[in-house]
């Protein structure tokens, strides 16, 4: 055998198992250690919890069933709500399936909020990207606050006013739209 093979063939298995400490084991650990101390909660999800318990991720949609009228309700969801199975359903706007769960939701949004299909936004109907979306727009959660009021058994103004306290504005001013924080929203219900 050629010494020249051998000594090559040990260097480059010296080199595979220094990158292997340094990139499989070292950086990770670092990057993971610097999350945890420069950023806890951002690095563990921003877990919510309400008298103790956790109750959701502050980044995460949560599935409030539709069936529920107590509760106000976020964006549909391509992925189930599974985090391990976050992305959109990838259809185009005029893919007969899209379109079929589209006019489907409309008609079962219009009869729990009781309004016409023409009032109901976009965002009640259609996933967001990630299928994970925790916010909805303030037409949608203005479009629930009836609803939410007479099922809880509180005065309209008072659910429009958590509406407000819960709806953020476009980031840095100017940057997407304003939004309604679904479940910080449903938790303040809960306190009520």
């Amino acid at each position: 055998m050629n010494t020249d093979f051998i000594r090559q063939t040990f260097v480059g298995l010296k080199i595979l198992l220094v990158m292997t400490v340094v990139l499989g084991v070292a950086y990770p650990a670092a990057v993971w250690g610097v999350g945890q101390v420069a950023f806890h909660d951002k690095a563990n999800g921003q877990i919510v919890s309400q008298r103790g318990h956790d109750v959701g991720s502050a980044i995460i949609g949560q599935n409030f069933k539709v069936a529920d009228d107590r509760w106000f309700h976020g964006r549909p969801s391509a992925a189930e709500y599974d985090g391990l199975a976050s992305a959109s359903s990838n259809l185009g706007p005029s893919n007969p399936d899209l379109l079929a769960s589209v006019k489907k939701r409309q008609q079962q949004i219009a009869k729990v909020e009781e309004v016409p299909v023409s009032r109901i936004p976009a965002d009640a109907v259609t996933a967001s990207a990630s299928g994970l979306d925790p916010y909805i727009s303030p037409a949608y959660a203005a479009l629930q606050v009836a609803r939410v009021a007479r099922e809880r058994g509180l005065s309209a103004s008072s659910v429009k006013r958590l509406v407000e306290r819960y709806t953020s504005g476009r980031q840095l001013g100017f940057l997407g739209e304003p939004k309604v924080d679904v479940l910080e929203l449903n938790l303040a219900l809960e306190r009520q």
